[in-house]
């Protein structure tokens, strides 16, 4: 597929309600539509009712939570299109955070074989994760994005003002995502989140950083749309990090999954070093800023077994074996790595010990 740019356009812009109105006129009039979650709804949508009603456009809201993820979700969204004269020709707008913008862009490419659709995240980590990929789902028999399909929204706007109502553990959760393009592509992007500043954000700034950093994902999705190839560099840190985000919440102490990637990413490093020489002195300072920032997830010897079991559930594994994307250097990837039981149980240890 090469560089085609068959994927959204993705606009950066602090003027929300100009963007939306240069969509809006490309569409019949009361064929656009707004999908949205309750929280999003009351701290911001609920700001713009004025616009929206003036252009004529209603909304249907579904409860915030992953655990509405679910088909009973979609369904709410195809009957509120349906009852009020959603077609082939529609447009539902998506304001939410990844939960939302993946349930409604599935309700979206499913309506009528498939309608037009425009997301507009509002966390940090559905500005630079969920953002790019045209990937859409929703969890289905306890299993996550179990079921969903590939397709690009028209358009994504990228706003940071949403972000001033995040907590900062929302906020750190997304910035796993942005220091891991930075690990699998770019050292520049990475030394400009080591310099972050979490407590007096710049918001102008923070939409470059984001730009940066939704550019690296691009490049990979672009240039491997199917997650054939080197689209599998965005699983790093991932395949850990599914697996600790999983037993947290068989443990009954959830982690958020920016944390669980970064634990993943720390616990991934070890292996890289161990089989593709990543270097020590930038092993121990990216690991040491890892730790500093999120912290750690307590494991121990008796969780190891059931970790390992999780990764063989991960969906990249092919022929019964786990599946890494690992690192030789700071933007230096290596994909389809395996490592034995032996050595992963070595980066449980090596993690645990921390």
């Amino acid at each position: 597929m090469g560089n085609s740019k068959i994927y959204s356009k993705i606009i950066y812009s602090r003027r929300l309600e100009n963007e939306l109105s240069e969509w809006i006129k490309k569409y019949p009039k009361g064929k656009v539509f707004l999908a949205t979650e309750e929280t999003v709804n009351q701290l911001w949508v609920s700001k713009f009712d004025h616009f929206f009603l003036e252009k004529g456009i209603r909304k249907v809201i579904i409860p915030s939570g992953e655990n509405n993820k679910k088909i009973e979700s979609v369904a709410k969204i195809w009957e509120f299109l349906s009852k009020n004269g959603g077609d082939r020709k529609s447009l539902l707008i998506n304001i939410g955070g990844g939960m939302l913008t993946d349930l409604a862009g599935f309700a979206a490419t499913t309506f009528k074989r498939g309608i037009d659709f425009l997301n507009v995240p509002t966390t940090l980590l559905s500005q630079v994760d969920a953002s790019v990929g045209g990937k859409t789902g929703i969890n289905f028999n306890g299993l996550k994005n179990e079921v969903g399909t590939f397709k690009e929204p028209v358009a994504v706007i990228i706003n940071t003002d949403f972000l001033q109502t995040i907590d900062k553990e929302n906020f750190i959760s997304g910035f796993a995502e942005m220091i891991k393009h930075g690990l699998i592509y770019s050292p520049e992007h990475l030394e400009e989140l080591k310099t972050f500043d979490f407590e007096n954000i710049d918001y102008d700034l923070l939409q470059e950083i984001i730009r940066h950093s939704v550019n690296v994902k691009e490049y990979f999705v672009s240039n491997d749309l199917t997650e054939n190839n080197i689209r599998k560099a965005l699983n790093y840190g991932h395949t850990v990090g599914h697996a600790f985000e999983s037993i947290a919440m068989e443990q009954k102490r959830p982690i958020l999954h920016g944390y669980a990637v970064a634990y993943g990413m720390i616990a991934e490093l070890f292996l890289s070093a161990e089989i593709c020489n990543f270097p020590k002195i930038d092993f121990d300072k990216i690991n040491g800023w890892l730790l500093k920032v999120y912290g750690k997830f307590e494991i121990s010897e008796n969780d190891f077994d059931r970790l390992f079991e999780l990764m063989t559930h991960d969906k990249k594994n092919e022929s019964g074996r786990i599946n890494f994307t690992l690192l030789r250097a700071v933007g230096k990837i290596e994909i389809n790595q395996n490592g034995d039981k032996e050595l992963i149980f070595d980066a449980l240890r090596y993690y645990a010990n921390l």
